[in-house]
């Protein structure tokens, strides 16, 4: 199993064309490793501006952090993978998910069908990938045991949803020696998907983010969860040579708006 940390930023707007460019290049000037793109109605339409933000940079990988797999028949979305992967010569990391918006799938004129459903969903998609596109990486993220472990058995990466109240009272541990007993001996990466980071000199994290997947949890609580980070970006630094060492993570996600502070963190450990 690599120790190298690995850095991924997610994007959810697109003002114009060269606006995407110039953010592209920014973010792997950074030193980010992956740009990501989210799959949701109201936001910028997954491949077009992954295919844009390849086109503008020339070392950062371009993925999705998830894709819907409900939303896609297999040989269809294999078919825009595949493009995608020659367009951007082989810089493309897909992470799929089981979806979860139910407004979503009813926007899209969908069913929406039950949790157990999304994930046996989910795995078919995965496997008709892994048979048709064995080149591609693939992340999938979640919290649930089903879905680790369709997650641990199939994916490279299996990206840990850390706003979930689970990651409290050091569940953590529990979650990633869960997947790691699903893996059964697989060699795979952990990412955990970060929910806050300060943005300022405070070293206090905005938790408005991750309030809004964990809105029962105190500040206290909110603090104390695996996927908040405070701190100067030396101290950010310190925890997460801590995870990888206490945990194996070795792979962190973050959102756009945390770009600039992590930038500082990438330095310190690289």
């Amino acid at each position: 199993m690599s120790m190298t940390f690995r850095f991924g930023v997610g994007i959810h707007s697109i003002k114009n064309p060269s606006a995407l460019r110039e953010k592209a290049r920014r973010l792997e000037g950074f030193g980010f490793d992956v740009i990501y793109v989210p799959d949701h109605l109201g936001a910028p339409a997954p491949f077009p501006a992954l295919t844009a933000i390849a086109a503008a940079t020339t070392k950062v990988r371009v993925g999705t952090y998830v894709l819907n797999a409900c939303f896609y028949k297999p040989a269809l979305l294999a078919r825009d993978v595949a493009a995608l992967e020659v367009l951007s010569e082989g810089r493309i990391d897909l992470g799929l998910g089981a979806g979860y918006v139910r407004e979503e799938f009813e926007a899209a004129e969908l069913p929406y069908p039950s949790a157990r459903e999304r994930v046996d969903y989910l795995e078919h998609v995965t496997a008709y990938l892994r048979e048709h596109l064995p080149s591609v990486p693939i992340l999938i993220a979640g919290n649930g045991d089903r879905l680790l472990t369709v997650a641990a058995r199939h994916a490279d990466i299996v990206g840990l949803t850390g706003a979930n109240p689970r990651g409290v009272n050091g569940a953590l541990a529990e979650r990633v020696e869960f997947v790691r007993t699903a893996a059964n001996d697989r060699d795979l990466q952990l990412d955990l998907a970060i929910t806050a980071v300060p943005t300022d000199n405070s070293g206090i994290p905005n938790l408005s983010l991750t309030r809004r997947y964990a809105p029962g949890l105190s500040d206290e609580q909110l603090l104390a969860l695996p996927a908040v980070l405070s701190g100067s970006p030396r101290d950010i630094a310190d925890t997460l040579r801590r995870y990888r060492e206490t945990y194996g993570l070795t792979s962190f996600s973050v959102q756009e708006v945390h770009a600039e502070t992590f930038a500082k963190v990438i330095a310190e450990l690289r």
